[in-house]
């Protein structure tokens, strides 16, 4: 029966490579490869993997010694297991090559049983050691994917606070800046298109405002249906967040006109206090709450399309920077009236927020 394992026998001396590759042949290790000095077998090993490789100590050109340390000095190669071929004589050398780090020895005339002993010996550890690195891989592979969803869930601070504290703290931000775009027409849409369809250009947009989002230095809340919400000054700092809404409010317009099913978007901003949090225990999720950030929802359902409205109190934070023009006061749903400012995109000046 054939042994699935790759071995490489390295001795300068023919009659000891036929004994040794013969007897392991009938050991049941059909995949043998053979070289004949050390530089050859260094060449071998660089070009292919191997389960064992049984070195002679004594050769010409590059001796055992030689061969050993580069291959312990390799950090791939280090846990490759080497069994020294060595002549009773040499026991000396042996043992230096064990403390080299060298996995055994065969003297030479080669005893079967001994052979067949040490061989699979040295291969069960080098299988063990292979399952090990696989299972750490996978345990790290894993990792990596559960801080991508992480990342997909929670802001980028808020990953950092729950990774120091193992808690996400509810709290009150003063002068956020809050953003909701909503597309138009998106039901409509849906009835008439396939959910593949639908799905990808929706993931799409969406991969898109986080990109615009980390651009501007804000945060993308999440994706509510066809509306996306992000903030401005809540977990990062942001010198200028209504600015940063308004520039991320063209953007994802532009954006929307750009994507494959040329939507356009609505959007609306409003500025103040925000209550934060994680809500959850197996399905969690990061949100705000108040009446900043209804504003702004409500804000978004106000105009035409590609339209940007902003609140009076985020007019105060633009005007000047941005063209615009006041809608006068409309009510809005559990707010009664509010000053509406229709919002143009700002000048290529416009960069230093109010003093």
């Amino acid at each position: 029966m054939s042994v699935p394992a790759r071995l490489l026998v390295v001795d300068d001396n023919e009659d000891n490579r036929y004994t040794l590759t013969r007897r392991l042949r009938r050991e049941g290790y059909a995949d043998v490869a053979v070289a004949t000095n050390g530089r050859e077998a260094l060449e071998l090993i660089a070009g292919q993997p191997f389960d064992l490789i049984l070195l002679d100590i004594m050769m010409p050109e590059m001796n055992g010694f030689e061969v050993l340390e580069r291959l312990k000095a390799d950090a791939v190669l280090r846990h490759v297991p080497v069994i020294m071929i060595s002549a009773l004589s040499e026991l000396d050398s042996v043992v230096r090559c064990i403390e080299l780090g060298a996995e055994d020895y065969l003297p030479k005339p080669f005893n079967t049983v001994l052979l067949r002993a040490r061989i699979g010996a040295s291969l069960e550890r080098k299988r063990l050691h292979d399952r090990e690195v696989a299972h750490l891989a996978e345990i790290d592979r894993q990792r990596r994917r559960a801080d991508d969803l992480l990342h997909a869930i929670l802001p980028a601070p808020a990953v950092r606070e729950l990774r120091v504290n193992d808690r996400i703290s509810p709290r009150r931000f003063e002068n956020v800046a809050v953003v909701f775009g909503d597309v138009v027409g998106f039901t409509s849409y849906c009835e008439r298109h396939a959910p593949e369809e639908v799905l990808a250009n929706l993931d799409r947009l969406a991969g898109d405002l986080e990109d615009i989002a980390a651009r501007h230095a804000m945060e993308k809340i999440k994706t509510i249906g066809d509306a996306f919400m992000a903030t401005a000054n809540l977990l990062e700092p942001n010198a200028d967040p209504v600015m940063a809404c308004v520039r991320f409010a063209f953007e994802m317009a532009e954006a929307a006109r750009r994507n494959p099913a040329s939507w356009q978007v609505r959007a609306g901003i409003h500025v103040g206090a925000v209550v934060a949090g994680v809500v959850g225990r197996s399905k969690f999720s990061f949100d705000l709450w108040g009446d900043t950030v209804n504003t702004a929802a409500r804000l978004s359902d106000l105009g035409a399309e590609g339209s940007v409205c902003l609140s009076g109190d985020a007019w105060q934070y633009v005007s000047g920077r941005c063209p615009g023009q006041s809608l006068g006061p409309m009510p809005l749903k559990g707010k009664g009236e509010i000053e509406v400012y229709l919002c143009e995109p700002p000048t290529e000046t416009a960069t230093a927020p109010p003093a």
